[in-house]
């Protein structure tokens, strides 16, 4: 009798422990779905301040509407984050909430802190240089990504004209404040600044030459289309060129006559020599975090430094190896001057040179595409193309870029490439880069992003450097696993790049916390790279207004290449390369903490043990 009490009383708290656990798992998917709403609730309240972002999504809302750059227009926004972050902490508790909920809850705590030291550090940025500037990148915004198919269309893009000579007033005001205390730029940035944005009110409508200026000329093209279409009639036509004509000369040339002015006042205060950060009053400060922005870690300037030094070390081993294998009579140094000056490993530098480039990059692209299902499980939907910059903003020996599409497809991702001096752009290196901004790179990873489906939408488009650009490095060396560089020569072409991301960290750090000059840190990069002196000048000038920026591209790379080899190693036979990378990019971009502890969870579920979260 008692043993059959006892085994009633312990079946009855079995089934009253496993009904709460039930209602515990029950509850915990009710908050995870109400807080995964809420995400997305959020997220579309915060897209509706950014109708540009609205419209690099492929989306119509505030279609006439620019931006407030303003900094009144970043404390608000700021603000808005802060009082979004505590409604979220009111609303809802993070230990009642599932694992990726709860990665969601830190990425948004994460967006906010970052978010503060952005305004915190507002003024110690150029606003205005080579690189970045909104006076390139407002036009090409309007040029390439605002769609015109109907009537109602181009009225707003004609209202964004408008819009446009408001919002470089506003960045005006803002590069004015950071002169004052006494945040300015190399001379070199605003020589750059001021070419390019004279090259925007060049031509018609701004003056009476033969030749159409870029903005002009994309208004006329996307109107007759429309006509050519029959969307429009030709008196609408006439209506909407006489619009535009009126709205460009009324607003965007008088603001780009302000920038330009200001900027040609500014040229004789600006250092033609200078040294990086550390030469600003706060230059440490705003280092130390644009550093902590760029590679989401904790490593300080003289640990990036030395990582670099270190890497260099390694990969000039890899070089020689190669120089080997060829056959190559002479010493490392000899062999960076052979690949970068004998013709064989040059296009001509003529529009045939230019498109034979083009379709060699689109080639590789496609051999490498049909090679995907083999290492990922996840595979992106959107097309990629492969496109010369604009002349408006093409700059000899800049670096290629991606440009990513629309979430929906509509909008392609597109590999951009400046080819204006092909003396600048070597056939060695083509294959490497073409993989690292194409596939298996940052097209591949950003689509896949943009078309993750059960996570909250924003985190579909959040960009953290060094996993992107780390990301998109370890793709150049994965590409080899793949099957690339069967040409031994293009091989050394991605130990170029590879090193060059190595130098990076060398020279940035040199630049902005050990007071190096722009001839010094030249003088580093040619001794240790075959890039043209060209590429190389113009990377250096990168690091000098971009402080930071491109050491993520290495220390994402090793970090992806750690977890890679941690995971290998704990798993054994047992470890599979598609599921790493379906992990890796599954999850969306991550600051590498995160992604290191989703690593972990993963070899822990994969081999059975408990994980335990990485320091």
């Amino acid at each position: 009798m008692k043993i059959s009490l006892i085994k009633c009383s312990a079946l009855l708290l079995l089934c009253l422990i496993f009904f709460n656990s039930c209602m515990k798992t029950e509850e915990a998917k009710d908050s995870t779905a109400e807080i995964n709403t809420w995400f997305d609730q959020e997220y579309e309240e915060l897209l509706q301040m950014s109708p540009l972002q609205l419209t690099t999504q492929g989306r119509k809302d505030h279609y006439s509407e620019i931006d407030d750059l303003s900094e009144a227009g970043e404390k608000k926004k700021l603000d808005w984050m802060e009082a979004s972050f505590a409604e979220m902490k009111e609303k809802f508790a993070l230990d009642e909430i599932d694992h990726q909920a709860q990665l969601s809850w830190r990425l948004w705590e994460y967006q906010l802190e970052q978010a503060k030291s952005e305004y915190e550090f507002r003024n110690s940025g150029y606003e205005f240089n080579q690189m970045t500037g909104s006076h390139t990148s407002l036009p090409n915004m309007l040029i390439n990504y605002h769609k015109v198919d109907s009537l109602a269309d181009m009225e707003a893009l004609i209202s964004r004209y408008t819009e446009l000579g408001r919002a470089i007033g506003q960045l005006l005001d803002r590069a004015k404040a950071q002169a004052t205390e006494g945040n300015k730029p190399p001379k070199f940035a605003y020589d750059y600044v001021i070419k390019q944005s004279e090259a925007l009110i060049q031509g018609q409508p701004f003056d009476d030459s033969d030749e159409n200026s870029p903005l002009w000329n994309d208004a006329l093209a996307k109107i007759q289309k429309l006509e050519d279409d029959g969307k429009i009639t030709t008196e609408e036509a006439g209506t909407l060129k006489t619009k535009a004509k009126e709205s460009l000369a009324s607003s965007v040339e008088p603001a780009y006559a302000s920038l330009v002015a200001w900027l040609k006042e500014e040229l004789p205060t600006l250092e033609a020599t200078p040294t990086g950060l550390s030469r600003h009053s706060n230059g440490d400060k705003y280092y130390a975090f644009r550093l902590k922005s760029a590679t989401t870690t904790d490593l300080s300037a003289d640990e990036i430094h030395e990582i670099g030094l270190k890497e260099v070390e390694r990969i000039k081993n890899e070089m020689l190896a190669i120089k080997e294998q060829v056959g190559f009579e002479g010493d490392l140094k000899a062999f960076f001057k052979f690949v970068n000056s004998d013709p064989q490993f040059f296009f001509p530098n003529t529009d045939e040179g230019r498109q034979a480039y083009l379709d060699e990059s689109t080639a590789y692209l496609d051999t490498m595409n049909e090679k995907t299902p083999d290492f990922f499980g996840i595979l992106p939907k959107a097309k990629l193309v492969v496109k010369r910059v604009e002349a408006f903003r093409e700059q000899d020996g800049a670096p290629q870029h991606y440009s990513q599409g629309t979430p929906d497809g509509s909008r392609p991702g597109t590999y951009y490439v400046h080819l204006s001096d092909m003396t600048a752009m070597p056939k060695s290196t083509l294959e490497g880069v073409a993989y690292h901004e194409g596939i298996p790179g940052h097209h591949m990873q950003i689509s896949i992003q943009q078309e993750l489906q059960d996570i909250p939408k924003f985190r579909t488009q959040l960009f953290f450097n060094a996993y992107v650009e780390g990301w998109a490095l370890y793709s150049e060396s994965l590409a080899k696993e793949m099957g690339g560089y069967k040409n031994p020569y293009y091989d050394f072409g991605r130990l170029v790049n590879e090193i060059w991301r190595a130098i990076r960290l060398v020279t940035d750090t040199g630049i902005h916390s050990k007071g190096w000059t722009e001839a010094e840190a030249i003088a580093y990069f040619e001794e240790n790279s075959s890039i043209s002196a060209g590429a190389i000048q113009s990377e250096v000038r990168r690091y000098m207004v971009m402080p930071g920026q491109a050491t993520g591209y290495k220390i994402g790379m090793l970090k992806i290449q750690e977890l890679r080899t941690k995971a290998e190693n704990a798993l054994g036979d047992k470890f599979d390369l598609k599921a790493f990378h379906d992990l890796v990019l599954g999850r969306g971009a991550l600051p590498l903490n995160l992604l290191e502890e989703e690593v972990d969870l993963w070899i822990a579920e994969s081999s059975g043990k408990e994980s335990t979260k990485s320091e």
